[in-house]
């Protein structure tokens, strides 16, 4: 497998003007770790994987889509580790968003696990449009989404308090997804050139909407926030943060979309759509918080001078800090 420093990934993002990040890399099977080393372990554990590898896990449970999990556990793995869900882009992969994001070298620095799902359907987008995948345990990719989390806290003892998701076009409208369809599981989010959770929907079997991916869509806050309560009517919990990215010269998911996130999810969260505060961490970003959090903020919104390709290098260390899983100031 190819692998590259983190500096020199860093080169890489940088120089990419592609649609997508594509770096190939072989795929890694799955292997049963070795008996006596996972009965040493302090935590009860039913099957791991070789540590500092990509490694692709089998029966994972239900997954009614037929995805793929492939997951990287850091050698020096935290005792009760977080878990960020790192969700590939249309026409990538699972193996794609571990090669081409920073997630694997931030994961070694602090510890997670990083989990990465991969679509197995002919156009390599995932479902964020069907009713099933829009409903909570409805069916399709979320469900085989949410077992990958499951196993993988079934068997690093992971902190369930501590369950991430990100992803960048395809995978930021599924980080919305996930959010929206499992808010008992995921404490937060950071979607990446995204949609909010329904604006894809259709009933016709179609994966695209225009109207969505044109950002003709435009529905008021309360009924962005209604949609997101109405698939967990019984919810009484925490709902997860949200951090959003968008380019303003966005031509694929348009930029409108941006702002639709931000009133969905500050809705949701019975905030205003006034920011509480506004800064410019680099040229040519805008940085919105929303809420009263005294740490990491509730609803943090980053707007970028460029395109569909906003995810680039240096902004996986502005997730961990909104994650809080940096401890950084």
């Amino acid at each position: 497998m190819l692998t590259l420093s983190r500096p020199d990934l860093r080169r890489v993002l940088a120089a990419a003007a592609a649609a997508v990040f594509v770096i190939a890399g072989a795929f890694i099977a799955f292997a049963m770790p070795d008996r006596a080393d996972a009965e040493a372990n302090a935590a009860t554990v039913a099957q791991q994987v070789p540590t500092g590898e990509l490694t692709e896990v089998t029966d994972f449970g239900e997954n009614p889509s037929n995805i793929q999990m492939y997951i990287y556990v850091p050698e020096n793995v935290a005792p009760n580790p977080a878990i960020v869900v790192g969700v590939h882009w249309c026409t990538g992969s699972g193996p794609d968003f571990f090669n081409g994001t920073e997630y694997r070298y931030l994961a070694d620095e602090l510890g997670f696990i990083v989990v990465y799902p991969s679509v197995t359907r002919e156009s390599k987008c995932w479902d964020v449009a069907s009713p099933e995948a829009l409903t909570r345990d409805g069916g399709s990719d979320p469900v085989g989404i949410k077992s990958m989390v499951d196993w993988t806290v079934e068997n690093y003892d992971a902190d369930t308090e501590r369950i991430f998701a990100t992803g960048a076009s395809s995978g930021g409208m599924m980080t919305n997804v996930l959010l929206a369809n499992y808010p008992d599981v995921f404490e937060a989010g950071a979607a990446f050139a995204g949609v909010p959770y329904t604006c894809f929907a259709t009933d016709n079997g179609s994966e695209w909407n225009n109207d969505c991916s044109s950002g003709n869509i435009d529905r008021t806050p309360e009924e962005w926030g209604d949609a997101v309560r109405a698939n967990n009517p019984d919810y009484t919990g925490p709902w997860p943060r949200m951090q959003t990215w968008h380019g303003t010269q966005d031509t694929v998911l348009a930029y409108p979309n941006f702002n639709e996130q931000i009133e969905q999810w500050t809705n949701v969260h019975g905030f205003t759509q006034t920011p509480e505060n506004t800064d410019y961490p680099q040229e040519g970003w805008t940085r919105t918080f929303y809420g009263d959090a005294e740490e990491y903020g509730v609803v943090e919104a980053i707007s970028v001078e460029t395109d569909h390709n906003v995810l680039t290098a240096g902004m996986a260390d502005y997730v961990m800090e909104f994650f809080g899983l940096t401890g950084a100031e």
